[in-house]
């Protein structure tokens, strides 16, 4: 495996925090100002952003027929998963594009636009013809399948391609030809995952295990259609989510979640840069409603812990926290440029409500929650030390230079009570039940292991609230 800066740090190694000195209280339109001093937002996005170097693949063998070196592992047990891949590598993008000058002022522009082409240079490799991409699953076999016209894979195309999209607009000032060559694989793989249709766990059955597409191809079609139009102001691209928006379901379903299974956060993007009907406002605007707890129906609301976090489902909850963060911040700033409301069913939502509904899901991932624990790992003073993940869980290779399979590796160190020897700095875990409770143990996967797709959306939150933080000093000692 190559160097890495400060790829996973050794354990005695980790700087500590002074703990924090009380409880958030739960409130959706009001969070004191006090409060929101006790978080170093700066400390956060460097961190999270380092998480992206410790989830990095290495070097293959000298005989590996197909070059697919690169990329993400896509949690803690070393396989590449190419959906969920491709959509951490497009909300990294998006988390540029929204943040860029607040990421550049807080000293991690450089390491965001690392992030961001260790993947895409990843999906460069893999899409290797016209109508083939690769994804890799990292056993010891190194076992690696693809899709193409007789083995279809919409879903994994379309979000692929939209990775690319997003981040061509991401490179288009700074680095034009790579903005391009990552434009012209975004275009082929939307006309081959559009042109040869189906879902990818149906063509690569192995995924269904652990990434099935339940939701189908047509959202991650319509997504990477809206990041070509993004990326290249082509109508052919906003006609085809116009025309596609009923029968692929994009102005018909409610939706409750956004995360790498259902991309409808597309109705947020669309309505923020204000190019499509009517009915997709609604659509966005009930998701953002279902997290402010703002629709009549109970059951049209995303459900709460009794600490005040929004809850959806007992595996790797902070998976569709992070992303509701991320599309409320985004949302809060559009409203904020619109000199708009949002409308919800059982009243009225400015934007600071939203933002400080946002801070407050923030304050409890950082520490502010009925376990006073920092869910975003080596974060405070007080964090999971037995996270779900092999490079954290196993001796590092300084350490110990000897051969660790995957059998060794489960035998020895797997079941162990003891912290891991090494902290996986930035890594956003799966995080409490439904009643807060967390049991930081290595084995209790649903709640312990990371995923990069937990921690990407988190880039662009920290980075904008660290800006707001910034200003509000800034008005105190001009007050003053």
């Amino acid at each position: 495996m190559e160097e890495q800066r400060m790829l996973i740090h050794n354990h005695q190694q980790m700087p500590r925090f002074a703990p924090h000195c009380c409880l958030v209280l739960f409130s959706v339109f009001f969070i004191s100002s006090a409060t929101a001093q006790l978080f170093d937002y700066a400390d956060a996005l460097t961190k999270s952003l380092l998480y992206f170097e410790s989830q990095r693949s290495g070097r293959l063998p000298y005989n590996q027929r197909v070059d697919l070196v690169g990329g993400y592992y896509d949690a803690g047990d070393h396989v590449k998963f190419g959906l969920p891949m491709a959509f951490t590598v497009t909300m990294l993008s998006w988390g540029v594009i929204e943040f860029r000058d607040q990421i550049a002022n807080a000293g991690e522009l450089e390491h965001a636009l690392e992030a961001i082409k260790w993947g895409t240079d990843y999906f460069i490799k893999a899409h290797t013809s016209l109508n083939v991409l690769w994804a890799e699953d990292m056993t010891t076999s190194r076992r690696a399948y693809k899709i193409d016209e007789n083995n279809p894979g919409s879903d994994l195309a379309g979000e692929t391609a939209a990775a690319m999209a997003a981040a061509s607009v991401v490179f288009k000032e700074t680095n034009p030809h790579y903005s391009h060559l990552l434009l012209h694989h975004a275009q082929e793989l939307f006309e081959f995952g559009d042109k040869y249709r189906g879902k990818y766990d149906g063509s690569v059955g192995v995924v269904k295990r652990y990434y099935a597409s339940v939701s189908g191809f047509m959202d991650e079609l319509l997504w990477a259609a809206l990041w070509l139009y993004e990326a290249t102001d082509r109508e052919d691209y906003l006609k085809y989510v116009i025309n596609e928006a009923h029968c692929f379901g994009g102005i018909v379903w409610a939706i409750s979640e956004f995360s790498w299974g259902p991309s409808f956060g597309v109705k947020a993007k669309l309505e923020q840069e204000a190019y499509i009907l009517k009915q997709y406002r609604s659509k966005a605007e009930y998701y953002l409603c279902s997290c402010l707890n703002k629709n009549n129906a109970r059951n049209d609301n995303i459900e709460r812990t009794p600490g005040g976090l929004l809850y959806v489902r007992q595996w790797n909850n902070m998976q569709y926290v992070s992303t509701a963060l991320f599309l409320l911040t985004v949302y809060s700033d559009f409203l904020y440029d619109s000199n708009e409301h949002l409308r919800c069913p059982s009243g009225t939502v400015d934007r600071e409500e939203i933002l400080n509904f946002a801070k407050y899901q923030v304050y409890y991932i950082l520490g502010s929650n009925p376990m006073n624990m920092s869910y975003l790992v080596g974060y405070g003073s007080k964090y999971p030390t037995r996270v779900h993940h092999r490079g954290a869980s196993i001796v590092s290779y300084r350490e110990n230079k000897g051969f660790i399979g995957c059998t060794q590796g489960y035998d020895n160190w797997y079941g162990l009570s003891e912290p891991n020897p090494n902290v996986l700095v930035g890594a956003l875990i799966g995080g409490t039940d439904c009643r807060d409770n967390f049991m930081d143990q290595r084995d209790n996967y649903m709640q312990t292991e990371a995923c990069t797709y937990n921690t990407a959306p988190l880039v662009g939150v920290f980075a904008r609230l660290l800006q707001l933080e910034e200003s509000h000093e800034q008005e105190l000692v001009a007050s003053f």
